[in-house]
């Protein structure tokens, strides 16, 4: 796998070298005389049979025609080179299989695709699927408007930014940031790789075991740790081990560009803040601990909009110190602490109990900031940070508090949260799609239900389980003391047992569907003496933008309570003799695709005499 990983980033550095080398590359495949020009090639329609001579046209064909606003699309997903040919690629593979690009649904001809097409309602569900590297192998041959969508303006980094400083700095005053886009060098030697990682790859009854796919994982997130030591075994190839440590670094970079880019946007910054279980923890966290936050040295990691860093300065604090590594929200959190008065300027000293004064932002990686600011070694008093993603791991970001935590935060400092716990527990019927398809306006669709629960076992679902469709007891899968844990700890392997809940007392069998996830973080009284809290994200508690993250079964799984009279000779996990417990195995570990985690499910199941039976292991990735 690390080999095909190597292959897959030296063709995307092939690739990512040029991009006017390129496209010259594919024009002489294309065309040998190498002498046509754009107006003489023949672009064919992403839905229908229609060519034209240009690529505007042909967008233009189908923005009015099939309702597919390329430009649109690409600009609203901030979408660079690669991904503005990934998207050419997926929608081609899905109107060759007469499916809805933007909505999945399948009809039954090409004339029923052409009536169904439409506008897209929510384009974010397309981005999570544009990340799979199949789409970077052309779906169509002799494809030429892969090679032409882009004209003379596609260039890599300008394509990341999907917004003009000038004109921001010009909407929210002459604000002064940081524009070092330098990215960590990357030093690959057998010293950067954790030898003390391990991979358990045995099986149990003959299935996959994945104890911790986290092997040569870095804190990027990139698994090249076999790549290293191979090349590190020949040390004359130089420039091998040179060229390999650039593809990396480029591919790190492509993904933090669009990842961080992909928080320009104010939607999400007005979701996170209106969920009012987040937002109102943290204030009450920071608002609520006076001796922990009066006169303190404050740094938020990943500020966004600010707001933490506000109620930190309301607090008290004498200085915080705001770390954003989008450019636009490094301007926009300034402009914000300047409009509220709380912005420190180069003259001012610290601040006092009217907190004037006290938030400098700064724009950078929390990895890079000695390069931006100086600041004393453990000489923070408080680290807080918002840094949980779906599944609680997902995007990556405890790696860099973890950092910022080591390098900055003085000994006994508080982190905030300082505990995060991930739970496990069993749905059933009613937390998937098949209530809905059984009844639709009276007619029976079940048909589809089950083709759609099918194929959620492929991938993990985020979305939000009603704590009444739950059929086993809640379990802790995983905790995390932030205070004292290590960066490879983010990385586990963790068992769990759920056993059947009933609140009825005929002990009847129901059917588990699959697991779903989620996670509370905890402001203790360690560090927050007078106002201890818990961010949760809990079925059992209001809703949060996080939801839950649903992994399920590729079959359901029977259970019962322990009453239950099973059947000897009937297979644990069905109807006739129902689990009384169900085991798990369960691994999360960040992805060799940076910033996402891969997830590993394996299943048992274990009736009330004891026998016991094993499903496959199942391999999600969260992206």
């Amino acid at each position: 796998m690390e080999t095909e990983e190597t292959n897959r980033l030296t063709q995307v550095e092939e690739e990512e070298d040029d991009d006017d080398d390129f496209k010259e590359a594919w024009t002489e495949d294309e065309n040998e005389d190498g002498d046509e020009n754009d107006e003489d090639l023949e672009f064919l329609c992403l839905f229908c049979d229609s060519k034209y001579g240009s690529c505007d046209a042909l967008f233009d064909h189908c923005c009015l025609a099939h309702s597919f606003d390329f430009n649109g699309i690409r600009k609203e997903l901030g979408l660079d080179f690669y991904g503005s040919f990934k998207l050419i690629n997926y929608v081609r593979s899905q109107v060759a299989d007469n499916r809805c690009w933007s909505c999945g649904v399948h009809c039954q001809s090409k004339q029923d695709l052409q009536s169904h097409l439409h506008q897209p309602v929510d384009t974010k569900d397309v981005r999570l699927l544009l990340v799979h590297d199949k789409y970077l192998n052309p779906f169509m041959q002799e494809d030429s408007l892969l090679y032409s969508f882009g004209g003379d303006e596609e260039d890599e980094d300008a394509c990341n930014t999907s917004f003009d400083k000038e004109e921001i700095v010009k909407d929210f005053g002459n604000v002064c940031i940081d524009d070092d886009d330098t990215v960590e060098d990357i030093e690959l030697n057998a010293e950067t790789y954790n030898k003390d990682r391990k991979t358990d790859m045995a099986g149990s009854n003959g299935h996959l075991s994945l104890a911790c796919s986290s092997k040569g994982i870095t804190d990027t997130g990139l698994d090249y740790g076999q790549s290293v030591n191979s090349l590190e075994s020949h040390p004359k190839d130089k420039g091998s081990r040179v060229y390999f440590a650039d593809v990396v670094k480029k591919d790190i970079k492509r993904v933090n560009d669009s990842y961080f880019g992909s928080y320009s946007a104010f939607g999400i910054h007005r979701d996170m803040i209106s969920d009012k279980i987040r937002t109102d923890a943290y204030q009450q966290a920071l608002l609520k601990n006076p001796s922990l936050l009066n006169g303190a040295v404050v740094m938020d990691v990943g500020c966004g909009t600010g707001i933490l860093s506000l109620f930190a300065a309301q607090a008290g604090a004498s200085r915080v110190i705001s770390i954003e590594a989008s450019e636009k929200m490094a301007t926009v959190a300034t402009q914000i602490a300047k409009d509220n008065g709380l912005l420190r300027s180069k003259t001012d000293g610290e601040g006092n109990k009217n907190c004037p004064g006290v938030i400098e932002v700064v724009h950078t990686m929390v990895e890079n900031l000695d390069k931006s600011i100086q600041i004393q070694p453990h000489g923070v008093d408080v680290l807080v940070s918002e840094w949980m993603g779906y599944c609680l791991l997902y995007e990556s970001m405890l790696s860099s508090v973890l950092f910022a935590r080591d390098r900055w935060l003085k000994p006994g400092g508080a982190i905030l949260p300082d505990t995060a716990t991930i739970f496990v527990a069993g749905f059933g019927k009613g937390g998937t799609s098949l209530p809905f398809w059984e009844n639709v306006y009276g007619f029976n669709m079940s048909s589809i239900g089950k083709e759609v629960v099918q194929d959620a076992a492929k991938f993990p679902l985020v979305e939000v389980i009603n704590h009444h469709d739950l059929v086993t007891n809640a379990a802790v899968l995983q905790s995390f003391d932030l205070a004292t844990m290590k960066p490879e700890e983010v990385d586990f392997t963790a068992t769990a047992e759920l056993e059947a809940k009933f609140d009825n007392l005929d002990h009847k069998a129901t059917s588990c569907y699959g697991v779903v996830l989620w996670f509370d973080t905890g402001f203790t009284n360690r560090f927050c003496k007078e106002m201890p809290t818990v961010l949760s994200t809990s079925p059992y508690t209001p809703k949060t933008h996080w939801s839950q993250t649903i992994l399920t079964f590729w079959e359901p799984i029977s259970v019962a309570s322990r009453e239950f009279a099973a059947e000897e000779s009937a297979d644990v996990g069905t109807g006739a003799c129902p689990a009384s417990k169900i085991l798990l195995r369960i691994s999360i570990a960040r992805a060799t695709q940076h910033r996402c985690i891969d997830i590993s499910l394996e299943t048992a199941g274990v009736c009330t005499d004891g026998r016991k039976r094993s499903w496959p292991a199942q391999i999600f990735n969260l992206t």
